[in-house]
């Protein structure tokens, strides 16, 4: 048998977190004073990792964002970016001489050049409807990002890969801006999405010379629009490796505001007809090219109009057209994938069980083998051109994320980064602990414990049950900004984090679980789990509290009419009143898969699990909160169940954020947001009583 290029890493063990000392609490303002490490790129010779750091800051209510470097071996991190306050995707030149990146220091968004050290800036683009999302085509000649452009500007051909037409687009964008009259006209759904509604413009995949001549090219014309781009998962658009052809990712159906159905197609840099790959009815994205050209690996879904199907990995052998589906002997989802230098094998990593660890198969298939796991999740996998050497981020429930090395000569890993040392050395993070509870349907449900600073097993703490979204989502060793487990836990309580059916990481049977089922098992898996946890010797059941956003929300007004066991609850941009929801919310895929169809389609499913319809059994002191720029769970929905707690005689409180959306982000807005949740809390669990009280005596 032919011996593969490829090394392979020894099964690393990745850090637990340490135990917790005699140190400050971890409140909302250690929190803001961490840096958000990301995107870490190394260097095509692997020898410097470039990233980004993104800080608070509080005053200005801002979080600028730059650009770093660091030794792969290690060493010293390096600013090199220090103009404008969103300097962001670092992307090496295929000889590794100069850093592309996209910053806003000059004519809003556009990319730039720089050298390693950050000497020498060059601006690369110039379009007045900005840039973003650049990516290098492997000679170094070429350039395809995205911008917002305006359809009514098209090449004078229509044909892809003509001239964008930049004074037109630059006319239309001042035009409208000196417009007087804001009236939105749609013909069409999905006129809205996450924050913003849609205007005119597309966003269109962009191309044009790494020296600026020739000018920029459209090589997606007319109304397609280019799935946006994210740096949570797959990228959706690259060159082959011969820099000859682009392959990206496109839904074409024409209702998508229905539709899951993403394709990948293939277009000539050099401009012409698209060509279609894939013809999945579910979705199918991330694609990314073996080095030798021959192969593209992307993940797909099978089942049209689910966005929570379970995403496997497969290969499209370019040549003959196959397609392999690589993964559909293990039950969980992939993520993120990465090539071996010799194409023979993929790299990817998994939702299980709360963590995120980094398995390999060949490319064919086969045997599936683990390289990276522990307590922790892995991501933004990269390996040296001789595979020796694994640059990752790495992070828990308890530590921030950091880029770290490895070498397949096995070992344990090595930090990189260290930026956060300094403040983690001042306050105590307690790890997660696991526990699991029988629930009704005969199955266990695990859930995660955070323990406060400090804690004494012969005292009884009041506990927090905070409820994830999705519903298909859950709660893993990583780190939140935004529901950060260690901030509520030195507020002095027990944190509860359970993963009932609906989540995922627990195989696809439990993720469906949830599917027409809202307030079926997740409800008494969750009420499950209050017992158990109701029962350990350090827990005060009695001074038991709740909390979630979105489905998290929704749970929390689902308990509301279905117990009162807990002394508060919080609901942030929770689902109140499920008719209003569909008919407002925008992506109609979801709520039909949930729920069989639209509410006209099934009145009685809509009624049974709408918390609406269980208002006369409310009875437990309510927060709620909700941003008013929020178009997947509209403000009116909060505002419904406020009116609800109001004219029930309810204790209650509405906040909300008139400029955040589906999450609180803005620093101080994130600051009221923490400090008011936990004062809620506090009231409730507090106020009468001494915390934490003496366990009783045997």
């Amino acid at each position: 048998m032919r011996k593969h290029a490829c090394r392979v890493f020894l099964v690393l063990t990745l850090g637990a977190p340490c135990a917790p000392c005699a140190k400050a609490p971890f409140d909302f303002n250690a929190m803001v004073r961490l840096s958000r490490i990301d995107d870490p790129q190394l260097s095509p010779d692997g020898q410097t990792v470039a990233f980004t750091v993104q800080t608070v800051d509080l005053d200005q209510n801002a979080k600028p964002t730059q650009i770093y470097t660091i030794p792969a071996a290690g060493g010293v991190p390096r600013r090199v970016t220090n103009d404008g306050t969103s300097n962001v995707r670092p992307r090496w030149t295929p000889d590794g001489r100069r850093i592309l990146f996209v910053s806003n220091r000059s004519n809003g968004s556009q990319i730039w050049s720089m050298n390693p050290d950050g000497s020498d800036p060059k601006q690369i683009t110039n379009v007045p409807t900005e840039a973003d999302g650049e990516i290098v085509s492997p000679d170094g000649k070429l350039i395809v990002f995205t911008s917002d452009v305006y359809p009514g500007c098209p090449p004078p051909s229509g044909v892809p890969g003509q001239a964008l037409d930049l004074a037109c687009n630059q006319s239309k964008l001042q035009a409208e801006a000196a417009s007087k009259m804001k009236a939105r006209v749609y013909t069409s759904l999905l006129y809205r999405h996450w924050t913003s509604y849609a205007g005119v413009r597309r966003k269109h995949m962009l191309i044009q010379m790494m020296d600026g001549t020739g000018g920029v090219r459209d090589l997606t014309p007319g109304n397609l629009n280019v799935p946006p781009f994210s740096l949570d998962g797959p990228e959706q658009y690259v060159f082959s490796p011969d820099s000859v052809q682009i392959t990206y990712v496109a839904n074409t159906d024409p209702d998508l505001a229905t539709s899951t159905n993403s394709d990948l197609f293939t277009i000539p840099a050099a401009g012409g007809e698209p060509k279609r790959l894939t013809t999945n009815p579910g979705a199918d994205e991330g694609p990314l090219y073996s080095p030798d050209g021959k192969f593209l690996a992307y993940r797909t879904q099978t089942r049209a109009g689910y966005e929570s199907d379970q995403w496997k990995l497969a290969v499209m052998d370019l040549q003959s057209g196959q397609m392999n589906t690589l993964t559909d002997s293990l039950d969980r989802w992939v993520e993120s994938y990465t090539w071996s230098s010799d194409s023979n094998r993929i790299f990817f990593t998994v939702d299980d069980h709360g963590t995120v660890p980094l398995l390999m198969i060949p490319r064919e298939g086969g045997p599936i083998r683990t390289v990276a796991q522990g307590p922790t999740s892995i991501s933004s996998v990269h390996f040296t051109t001789d595979d020796k050497t694994m640059i990752y981020i790495e992070q828990s429930g308890s530590k921030p994320p950091e880029i770290n090395r490895a070498v397949s000569k096995g070992g344990p890993s090595v930090p990189l980064t260290r930026l956060n040392d300094a403040i983690l050395d001042g306050y105590q993070l307690t790890p997660f602990e696991k526990i699991s509870a029988d629930v009704p349907d005969g199955t266990k449900v695990e859930s995660y414990i955070v323990k406060p600073p400090d804690f004494n097993p012969a005292l009884k703490y009041p506990v927090l049950l905070a409820i994830h979204g999705g519903p298909e989502g859950d709660w893993g060793e990583s780190w939140s900004y935004r529901w950060n487990a260690q901030v509520f836990a030195a507020s002095g309580y027990v944190v509860v984090l359970p993963n009932p059916h609906g989540s995922i990481g627990y195989g696809q049977a439990f993720t469906d679980a949830v599917n027409g089922d809202w307030g079926g098992k997740a409800y008494d898996d969750i009420m499950a789990t209050a017992d158990y946890v109701g029962n350990l010797p350090y827990v005060d059941k009695e001074r038991m509290v709740a909390a979630g956003g979105s489905y998290g929300g929704y749970v929390i007004n689902w308990i509301l009419g279905h117990t009162d066991r807990f002394k508060a609850l919080v609901s942030h941009a929770g689902v109140y009143d499920l008719e209003s929801e569909a008919g407002t919310t925008e992506e109609l895929w979801f709520v039909k898969w949930e729920f069989g169809g639209l509410p006209w389609e099934n009145p009685d499913g809509y009624q049974k699990w709408s918390p609406s319809s269980y208002v006369k059994n409310f009875k437990t002191p309510t927060l709620v909160t909700h941003g008013e720029l929020d178009y997947r769970v509209p403000i009116g929905q909060g505002q419904q169940l406020f009116t609800a707690l109001q004219e029930s005689k309810i204790p209650s409180k509405l906040v909300q954020f008139p400029d955040e959306g589906h999450w609180i982000l803005k620093p101080q807005n994130s600051q009221f947001w923490y400090s008011t949740v936990l004062d809620w809390l506090n009231e409730w669990t507090k106020k009468t009583s001494t915390d934490p009280k003496p366990a009783a005596s045997n």
